[in-house]
Order: C-alpha cells, then sequence, then structure tokens
C-alpha cells in the first residue's frame, strides 16, 4: 500500500485513536500510581585487597599480584563476599533473624491478583523459594565505571526494615568470609602439626614449620579483623522519601508509548482492511 494511502486510512481513524490513546494513557498512570512504593537503602563498598594494610595481603604469603586492566571482575575474598549476599545461607540467616516472610505474607494478600488466585485455588503458603527469589530481585549490586568501588541497594517498603535487611546481609557476608578463612586455616595447621609430629627428615621439617608459621599467623589476623573483604566506603543508610518506582520517568514513558502503540494498531488496521475501492 502506499505510504499517501496509510496516511489517509490512519487520519479517517485519528478520533478513535486519540481515544484508545486517552484510555491506555489513563490505566496506565491508574497503574503506575496505586503500584507500591519503596524505600531503596544503599551502600558503598571496595574490595579490602585495594590497601597494602589489607587482611588478605597479611594472610598472603606473597605480594599479591594486581589484575588486569581489562579484567574488571571481583577476585578473592571479595568476590565470595558478592556472591554470599545471594546465597541461600543469607536467606535462611533473613528468614531466622527478621520477619520477612511476614512482611512478604502481607504484600501479597493485598496485591490485586490476590482475588484471582483465591478463585483459581492456587494460593499457597509462602516458603524460602519466594524468600530467595524475593532477595535476587531487590538486591542489586552494581559496579563503579569510574572506581573500584562497588554499590548495594536494596529496596523495601518499609524504611527502617530496609535498613536492617541490608546491615544484616553486610554483616552475614563478611562473617560468612571470616568463618570459611579461619576453617581453612584450621584444618591446615591441625594436619601440619600432625605432621610435624611424624616427620623426622630435618630438610622435610624446615620447610613445614615456615609453612606452619604462615597459617599461624593467617589464624591471628583473621581472629583479630573485623572485615577481611569489603572496605564500607559508605555505610549503610537509607533515603527519607520512597524511590521505587521512579514515577515521572514511567509516566513521561507511557505518554511516549500509549499514542505510538496506538497508531501502530491503527496503521495494522488500514494494512488489513487494504486499500478502499
Amino acid at each position: 500500500m502506499p505510504l499517501d494511502q496509510l496516511l489517509r486510512g490512519v487520519w479517517r481513524l485519528r478520533q478513535l485513536v486519540v481515544l484508545a490513546a486517552l484510555l491506555l494513557l489513563a490505566a496506565g498512570t491508574t497503574l503506575i500510581l496505586a503500584w507500591p512504593r519503596a524505600y531503596v537503602a544503599q551502600a558503598v563498598v571496595a574490595p579490602a585487597e585495594t590497601t597494602g594494610l589489607a587482611a588478605s595481603s597479611m594472610i598472603s604469603a606473597n605480594t599479591l599480584a594486581p589484575g588486569s586492566l581489562l579484567d574488571t571482575r571481583p577476585g578473592g575474598n571479595f568476590a565470595v563476599y558478592l556472591a554470599a549476599l545471594r546465597s541461600p545461607e543469607a536467606t535462611a540467616m533473613l528468614l531466622r533473624d527478621t520477619s520477612l516472610l511476614e512482611a512478604l505474607a502481607v504484600a501479597r494478600a493485598e496485591s490485586p491478583m490476590a482475588p484471582l488466585r483465591a478463585l483459581l485455588g492456587v494460593e499457597r503458603a509462602l516458603d524460602g523459594d519466594d524468600a530467595q527469589r524475593w532477595l535476587e530481585r531487590n538486591l542489586a549490586v552494581t559496579q563503579s565505571l569510574a572506581s573500584v568501588t562497588w554499590t548495594l541497594e536494596l529496596a523495601h517498603p518499609s524504611r527502617d526494615t530496609a535498613l536492617e535487611i541490608l546491615e544484616r546481609l553486610h554483616r552475614f557476608a563478611e562473617s560468612r568470609v571470616r568463618e570459611d578463612l579461619a576453617l581453612l586455616t584450621r584444618r591446615r595447621i591441625i594436619a601440619l602439626e600432625g605432621r610435624l609430629a611424624t616427620e623426622r627428615d630435618l630438610y622435610l621439617r624446615t620447610p613445614l614449620f615456615e609453612l606452619l608459621a604462615q597459617h599461624q599467623r593467617a589464624a591471628l589476623v583473621v581472629a583479630a579483623e573485623s572485615t577481611l573483604a569489603s572496605r564500607l566506603v559508605s555505610g549503610p543508610s537509607v533515603e527519607l522519601r520512597p524511590s521505587v518506582p521512579n514515577r515521572p520517568l514511567l509516566l513521561l514513558l507511557l505518554g511516549l508509548a500509549a499514542p505510538m502503540a496506538c497508531l501502530f494498531m491503527a496503521a495494522c488496521w488500514v494494512l488489513l482492511r487494504g486499500p478502499e475501492r
């Protein structure tokens, strides 16, 4: 179909297009304004390995080799720290120490889909899998493009709960790294002491004593340090006003998308009808 015929066909449907765009804008605006808002708790962390006095530098027998400039992936204890933030163990900790599951149940009961689920008979009790999905969906870990810092953001309808959960996750991830290192060094110290108790060769006992001294030093550092993986550049804090979802941005996108969608549907209708005879 020639372009001029297509434009004339869409122009004939201008009233329907305007009416459909207004209805779509009204429905979308109602949905955006009725969507529950949430507060965002934020913390800025950096890998502890970025400083020469980091615990990882004291534990390591040799100087840590710098990473490639093109490789921005986290490494060492900091990678374990980031992985522990969203781990099933972190979810279990939140279920044990906070009222996360009760809050999720209340939010689910107040959602617009609750009557439909009850009508279809698909309502079920919330469990750990729902809490795990909530944590993966609401906890954002973003790397800064200009520095080595990482931003942790967690959204929750309650301002105090958002701050509490983020603080607990940070402490849990650090304790997980510390427990793993303490367990590793303890096992190695026991193994080295057992080997030294039976080894009689002087040339083998000397390097074994050096290894034992290194692991004893590592055990001492792990016991003395409270943070091994990350450094808090900016401590956990929460905003004064809820910012999720971003209503102005969503309304602006809706104002652009609704008329374009209606024009597209009108053009498709004209093309399906074909040229007028």
